[in-house]
């Protein structure tokens, strides 16, 4: 049992990569939808790519959605209106009418032009109330037919544009009384009715809904149906019209009701598999590739997490509504990783997290095309991403990527830009504004998984932070040494397209172990008194190895990130301090001395970067013992040392290439020279 606990812990690391691989894959197939894949490609107008395809099954012909729109359209068009008639109302008018009529006009007038007007006012009345008056005025066509309703029975129907609206009343009134003659008691009538008219008539919804909603269900969805065993088209013919939409149909039937009912969870597994696959491919590069990222649990998580999100996002958005789905800003995630880690695996991450999204998209073949040509973008444009300006000028450059591309697909599938979705490029201008959130999502995860961007490099870089200040005030030699370093350290990173921000922190920084005993290093010593004489060589060789224990514990007490401590953990790798191994050699001849009292702890340097600080360090220290130094003094001078290191095997676990290190001697070579002031060395 021990022996097992034991075995478990040893093999942690794997444990958790496995079961993360496992959590996130279950995770991803959660949010896929739970239907079958259309295994065949086809688009609108476009010839068809595959064999002769003969009908599975038997299949039901679906009718277009403008088709479906239009016969709703019709149906909606010509469904009953229900009204509801309050028969009291015109009783109520006409007597009231008789008495008002009576009180109001009947003094001023001759009997006969009273009768006149009377038999005008109850002909307006009786026009009025022909069909009735509505409670309200309701956009409807004129030609709509309506059903006027006593209680429960239909007592008239006839047309919307019978009925009477509050506003129609006064032309009634008007057109009447010009037909009598009476045009002169306009004024006197509208006044009178004014009060007098109620409506009778009051939409009933309830009814008409109802009406509507039994004459929709009537529409048939399908217009046919095909046959198993039925050719439904050959290859190299042209997808339209009718084979279009039995394909269509055909599609939608495979992903839908065979696959729900038939093979669940089939398809479950299948999809499994496949984000698996591609998961697992993620893993084999990491390890193959980036093995430093691989054994970093945090990292892998990092990773997997983005992914995860990314996905998970888009799938929202496509449940939501597909035509929302270039506003995801599926660039992030290659600006997130390149920030923090490097551009291939930014870009090689993008594109396995698009393929996979592509199982959830409509048109993934375009989908994946554009986001792919968009990742590249990205990976090719954005450099210094703590610079603003580069954010800015890359977000705009992919978002006309975006543009350009979707014109030519659209181009491609209609042969024309008359019906060219402009909104589809407002999608992508706030893809592009989203994109920019990337700067306080690069910050939220410094502080999440504890990582490091060029942006806390820029940070770090500052001369004024108390740390260097620190350094400054208590080791000014070494600070001066370390600035020099980072100088040298940063113009070769440039030669050779390492990070060159990152290594002027680490130069700045490789040091500061020296702080706790600053006067037992020459470049503090400005006394002349030397304490090393005092000292014995081995204990000399441990207070100078110590610097770098010391400065790894300082490090971490002002927390500063893992990728500078490894620099102040590596800049020394495992050398010899030979000075004091020679005078241990020679004041004990004949006695074996071993090299370990007097190496460094390391490791040896395992990265570009890493290896670039030792070079530049051993350097920039060993060059102030150079008298009357001249071109070729120089030049072997810079040789002899970074071959030593070559052959101690310091760059053995770098990824850095002889013909790196050329270039990096060569610039090495180049700042000494400069530094003092060298002329070229004309031929006697």
């Amino acid at each position: 049992m021990k022996d097992f606990i034991n075995k478990l812990y040893k093999n942690h690391s794997l444990i958790y990569k496995g079961l993360l691989f496992i959590c996130t894959t279950f995770l991803i197939v959660y949010l896929f939808p739970k239907s079958g894949k259309f295994k065949y490609n086809f688009e609108k107008g476009k010839p068809w790519q595959s064999e002769n395809l003969y009908a599975p099954f038997d299949f039901a012909i679906r009718k277009t959605e403008a088709e479906i729109a239009e016969e709703k359209k019709n149906v909606s068009e010509k469904t009953l209106l229900y009204f509801n008639l309050n028969d009291t109302i015109e009783k109520s008018v006409i007597n009231e009418y008789a008495i008002a009529f009576q009180n109001q006009l009947v003094d001023s007038l001759s009997r006969s032009e009273a009768k006149k007007l009377e038999r005008a006012g109850e002909a307006i009345i009786s026009e009025l109330y022909a069909y009735g008056v509505l409670d309200e005025s309701l956009n409807y066509p004129q030609d709509q037919f309506v059903a006027i309703l006593d209680g429960r029975e239909q007592v008239q129907s006839g047309f919307y544009s019978n009925l009477v609206e509050q506003n129609a009343i006064t032309p009634i009134i008007n057109d009447i009384l010009n037909k009598n003659g009476l045009s002169e008691y306009k004024n006197e009538f509208v006044s009178l009715f004014f009060d007098l008219v109620k409506p009778d008539l009051s939409f009933n919804k309830v009814i008409t809904d109802k009406a509507l909603q039994d004459e929709l269900d009537k529409i048939a969805y399908i217009r046919g149906s095909v046959v198993k065993g039925t050719l439904i088209v050959s290859k190299g013919e042209v997808v339209e019209g009718g084979k279009y939409q039995i394909l269509k149909s055909l599609q939608s039937e495979y992903e839908s009701q065979v696959w729900n009912e038939a093979d669940y969870n089939w398809v479950l597994f299948a999809y499994t598999l496949l984000v698996a696959l591609a998961l697992l491919m993620l893993l084999l590069f990491l390890m193959k590739y980036r093995i430093e990222v691989f054994e970093n649990n945090t990292k892998v998580t990092f990773i997997f997490f983005n992914i995860s999100l990314i996905i998970f996002i888009t799938t929202l958005v496509v449940n939501y509504n597909s035509k929302y789905i270039y506003i995801v800003p599926i660039c992030v995630l290659p600006l997130v990783l390149k920030a923090f880690f490097d551009s291939r695996l930014g870009l090689f991450a993008h594109v396995l997290t698009v393929l996979l999204i592509g199982f959830i998209v409509p048109n993934s073949y375009e989908y994946m095309f554009l986001q792919i040509i968009a990742g590249i973008v990205t990976i090719l444009t954005v450099s210094e991403l703590y610079k603003r300006a580069n954010l800015f000028i890359s977000v705009g450059q992919i978002t006309l990527i975006y543009i350009i591309a979707y014109f030519a697909f659209f181009v491609i599938h209609e042969g024309s830009v008359d019906d060219l979705k402009w909104e589809t490029f407002i999608w992508f201008i706030l893809c592009g504004l989203a994109t920019l959130f990337v700067q306080p999502l690069i910050y939220a995860y410094e502080k999440l998984f504890g990582l490091v961007s060029d942006v806390s490099l820029l940070e770090l870089s500052d001369t004024n932070s108390k740390l260097l200040k620190e350094l400054a005030n208590k080791a000014p030699g070494t600070f001066h040494h370390s600035l020099n370093v980072a100088n040298l350290a940063e113009s070769s990173a440039n030669e050779i397209g390492a990070n060159a921000m990152l290594v002027r922190v680490g130069a700045l920084y490789h040091d500061i172990g020296k702080m706790k005993q600053p006067t037992y290093y020459t470049e503090n010593q400005s006394t002349g008194i030397n304490p090393h004489d005092e000292l014995s060589s081995r204990e000399s060789a441990r207070i100078i190895t110590d610097h770098v224990i010391n400065g790894v514990e300082i490090a971490k007490k002002h927390n500063l990130p893992d990728r500078v401590i490894d620099f102040i953990r590596t800049h020394h790798g495992t050398s010899v301090v030979y000075y004091f191994y020679m005078q241990e050699k020679n004041a004990f001849p004949d006695i074996e001395v071993d090299k370990s009292d007097f190496s460094y702890p390391g490791p040896k340097p395992f990265s570009k970067e890493t290896a670039i600080l030792m070079m530049c360090d051993s350097i920039e220290a060993a060059s102030k013992s150079l008298k009357e130094p001249t071109s070729t003094k120089i030049e072997a001078f810079v040789e002899n040392i970074i071959n030593k290191q070559i052959e101690e095997g310091q760059f053995l676990n770098a990824n850095i290439t002889f013909k790196e290190i050329e270039s990096i001697k060569k610039v090495l070579k180049h700042k000494l020279a400069n530094i003092y002031h060298l002329r070229i060395e004309y031929p006697e």
